[in-house]
């Protein structure tokens, strides 16, 4: 289904009402009338209209400020002028559909012959250069246009980046099978219940060291360590070797010493023959090995321990092996638990609906009961670790928690790391937090035990991999390119060769040849820009619709309303004019002045030289021209909207 998004746009209207039953909008208004029949009207200069709103700018026409590349239909959008081939008989294909050049939406292609392998279906959301969006999924159009051969969607693990557009990419694919384990179905399916609209999903469970067939594909599966339970690595058969996917993975280990369980489940690479590596780069930039997550048990233990107030503890609510073991540990100290955020109780009912463990009836209470027990008898696990504006700790750290509020001797532990780009926010609640006089604990604070880990393998995690399976390819994945480059660095330390890796753009289309000995790029790409889940529609990047909201957050927009006589092509009184976010009006008179004068020259300019009353190019001049002109006086690019009303 393809959303059909109207932008704002230069409209004219008359006295017809719009149709109802619908949304409608400003484009909508203005395909109903234009003051003359259709027939009537001459052809539209393309050197007037730029877009669906007029922007005027000298060199920077269609980018934000930040210069972030805008997007582009050519981007995403094959339109035949490379044609994409299918692979060669024996020929295996590879193609990142998202996850790299980015954290997150992950998802990776594997095409051989007639099958199709699909490995994860991720999402992220949205950021500045895509203002309103909800979130993004990967581009399914290859997908979509080779759906008869999908075999299998595979789900390495159950965290929003894997498998958060699986119910959307369902949809768009033919609906195939999905495999993966017990804690990932089951999160799978909550996903799945905010979406009734959909196709149910065809999910099948299976075990770290089980084995399918997906077509004539054997693949086979082995257990990683993540912050989540059930991590799944694939391993996909070929005539020449084994394709390698771990998901996200670091190595439970002490002091850079594998421990025995970790070392065995990695023991199938032994004797392998791995053909290719397709592998997490998003830890690449850290020395040494992951902290071990069993030290950061130790340390949020300890804490739990000796703090004598209540305890409250913000972490990611997918880190679901470390909040049910917080649990755990209250329990055995006799203490309670209340869970605050709803993507968090989703998770910890996932885990007991999973029997990953089962708290003792009176353990986990509601939130609204932490009062009715003593201080130190309380331990509360709540969202909000990234400063999230509407997140339970956001709405406990500036008073608007309706059902919670904290008191002075309250000790606050921030499990989590902060995500680039959530500087700002953390600070703000970190800084409401302190104001109420509790004591605030994070990754930072010096001389205080272990409360984080990240769920990715560093470098030395990274490099014992490589040595482990030992590949004849390697394509880097899972990070932005920088980490991409410096993950094939590692590589070729270790004693690769350069010519056997790729580091590859969302959409690049790399093929093993029929006989296992080359590893090529192909000038081909597959359309590969995000889609954009935008209330209930879904789309490919509309330019004009993203640009618009981007210069409506940076400048604002300016309306004129200006009635003409479809007569004599005159304004039959001064224009009516409106100011969103651009200039204050009543402090603006004589800008105000100006412009009127230019809208009064400029319709009667348009008139008298096409001798015509033609309110496309009455628009089309007046958007231009009063662009150009308020970004002359003000420097500012507010979008142009001219209404123009026949009478």
């Amino acid at each position: 289904m393809k959303k059909n998004r109207l932008p704002f746009s230069a409209i004219s209207i008359d006295e017809k009402k719009p149709e109802f039953g619908r949304r409608t909008s400003f484009a909508d208004v203005g395909r109903l009338n234009s003051g003359r029949p259709t027939s009537e009207r001459r052809p539209i200069s393309k050197k007037l209209i730029k877009s669906s709103t007029y922007q005027y700018t000298k060199k920077s026409y269609g980018q934000s400020r930040s210069g972030n590349r805008s997007f582009s239909k050519n981007n995403y959008k094959n339109m035949g002028e490379n044609k994409i081939i299918p692979p060669a008989e024996g020929v295996v294909r590879i193609i990142p559909l998202g996850g790299v050049e980015e954290i997150g939406k992950n998802m990776t292609a594997i095409e051989i012959d007639n099958d199709i392998i699909i490995i994860d279906a991720g999402m992220h959301f949205s950021n500045e250069e895509t203002p309103g969006v909800d979130y993004v999924i990967p581009n399914t159009t290859y997908l979509e246009e080779h759906k008869e051969k999908i075999r299998a969607l595979i789900i390495t693990h159950g965290h929003l980046d894997h498998i958060g557009g699986v119910p959307l990419v369902l949809s768009r694919i033919g609906n195939p099978p999905v495999y993966s384990r017990n804690i990932s179905v089951l999160l799978m399916r909550k996903r799945q219940a905010e979406f009734p609209q959909l196709p149910v999903m065809k999910e099948h469970i299976v075990e770290k060291d089980g084995m399918i067939m997906c077509g004539k594909i054997k693949v086979r599966f082995f257990g990683v360590t993540h912050t989540i339970p059930d991590a799944l690595g694939i391993i996909i058969e070929t005539k020449h070797g084994w394709i390698v996917n771990p998901g996200d993975y670091k190595l439970d280990q002490i002091d850079g010493i594998v421990i025995p369980e970790e070392e065995k489940e990695y023991s199938i690479f032994d004797k392998a023959k791995v053909l290719l590596l397709m592998t997490d780069s998003t830890n690449i930039e850290n020395e040494g090995f992951s902290l071990s997550e069993t030290k950061v048990h130790q340390g949020l233990e300890n804490l739990i321990k000796k703090i004598n107030g209540r305890i409250i503890i913000a972490a990611f609510s997918s880190s679901i092996t470390r909040l049910v073991y917080v649990i755990k540990v209250a329990e055995s100290l006799n203490k309670k638990v209340a869970i605050d955020g709803r993507s968090m109780k989703t998770n910890i009912d996932v885990a007991i609906e999973a029997n990953f463990f089962k708290p003792k009836k009176g353990t986990i209470i509601p939130i609204e009961e932490v009062n009715n027990y003593p201080p130190n008898k309380m331990v509360i696990l709540m969202t909000g670790a990234q400063g999230e504006e509407f997140s339970a700790l956001s709405r406990a750290s500036n008073k608007s928690h309706t059902k919670f509020s904290l008191k002075k001797g309250d000790t606050i532990i921030l499990s989590s790391s902060i995500v680039p780009g959530n500087e700002r926010a953390v600070q703000k609640i970190k800084d409401n937090l302190s104001r109420q006089g509790v004591r605030i604990i994070s990754f930072r604070t010096p001389g205080e035990d272990f409360v984080h880990a990240t769920g990715h393998g560093d470098k030395e995690d990274i490099r014992w991999l490589h040595k482990k399976t030992h590949p004849k390819f390697f394509i880097p994945i899972h990070g932005n390119h920088f980490m991409l480059e410096l993950h094939k660095e590692l590589a070729l330390e270790i004693g690769m060769s350069e010519e056997n890796i790729i580091v590859p753009d969302n959409g690049s289309i790399i093929e093993i040849s029929a006989d296992g000995q080359k590893m090529t790029l192909r000038k081909e790409k597959a359309p590969s820009a995000p889609m954009m889940v935008d209330g209930l529609a879904i789309s490919d990047v509309q330019d004009v619709v993203i640009r618009d909201r981007q210069m409506l957050a940076q400048d604002g927009m300016f309306v004129i309303i200006a009635l003409v006589d479809q007569k004599t092509g005159k304004l039959k009184k001064s224009p009516d004019l409106i100011s969103r976010g651009f200039v204050y009006l009543k402090e603006n008179q004589e800008l105000l002045r100006q412009v009127r004068i230019i809208i009064k020259k400029g319709v009667e300019d348009v008139v008298i030289k096409n001798n015509l009353v033609d309110f496309d190019h009455i628009k089309a001049n007046l958007g231009e021209t009063i662009s150009k002109f308020l970004y002359q006086k003000t420097a500012k690019r507010p979008l142009v909207i001219p209404v123009v009303l026949g009478v």
